[in-house]
């Protein structure tokens, strides 16, 4: 059993290519330090619509995408991502075929945050698993109820961005060696599990997150929150 992040970050800013390119070899420096000093075994890294080869001593690294959709993010992970993918040039669909030609995995990517990628619309998009998302683990029951629903397992990464918010989140990946190949069988056959951390630090870097998400755009938090509510609602008094 192996502990992997599946979703982080080399760098702290989005754009800025020409830039961020120069400066990944340290942020993915900094990232694998932080999720060894976590005692994970492994990451991977999936930056924002392009995808680089990074490897390090002390923890495997699981090549990755999160490629930015016309209705939210997808994680493309395995032995062969994409490159580089155009944002909001792909619909979520094609974002999966395009993981399975690819021999990786599609994984639905922080429900309930700027996404429509589990909404009724894309319910026959045949995703790899969903994810509880290290900065909104309280969403975990929604993403329980849409993994019952398409009868997906359930990953976990910590969508960290700064090093030190690496293995928030994480999943336990049953396999007998740490390739990304491996990693794609285990979720396809599902064979991973979950885990949140709740220590102190983890649940004080969460709230921080919140109130400055919230202050970006408070209206869209509202309604975000009350949707997610009144779906979590509906659902039990179907059920």
């Amino acid at each position: 059993m192996f502990a992997v992040d599946l979703h982080a970050h080399t760098r702290f800013f989005h754009g800025r290519r020409s830039l961020g390119d120069r400066f990944d070899p340290y942020g993915f420096r900094l990232l694998a330090h932080a999720v060894d000093r976590r005692g994970l075994d492994g990451v991977a890294t999936t930056n924002h619509d392009y995808s680089t080869r990074f490897s390090a001593t002390d923890v495997t690294t699981i090549p990755g995408i999160e490629v930015s959709t016309t209705h939210g993010h997808v994680l493309v992970i395995g032995p062969d991502p994409p490159t580089e993918t155009v944002p909001l040039e792909y619909t979520p669909a094609e974002v999966v075929e395009l993981a399975h030609d690819r021999d990786c995995v599609a994984i639905a990517a922080h429900p309930y945050r700027d996404s429509e990628v589990t909404s009724d619309r894309f319910a026959d998009v045949p995703f790899d698993a969903v994810e509880i998302n290290g900065k909104h683990p309280r969403t975990k029951p929604l993403v329980e109820e849409i993994a019952a629903e398409r009868d997906l397992p359930i990953v976990a990464g910590s969508d960290a961005h700064f090093p030190f918010e690496a293995g928030r989140a994480y999943t336990l990946v049953d396999a007998e060696t740490l390739t990304p190949e491996s990693v794609v069988d285990a979720i396809r056959a599902g064979r991973v599990e979950p885990r949140i951390e709740t220590r102190p630090v983890d649940e004080l870097l969460r709230d921080g997150y919140r109130r400055v998400h919230q202050r970006k755009h408070p209206d869209e938090m509202l309604a975000r929150s009350a949707t997610a509510i009144a779906h979590l609602a509906e659902t039990r008094d179907c059920g």
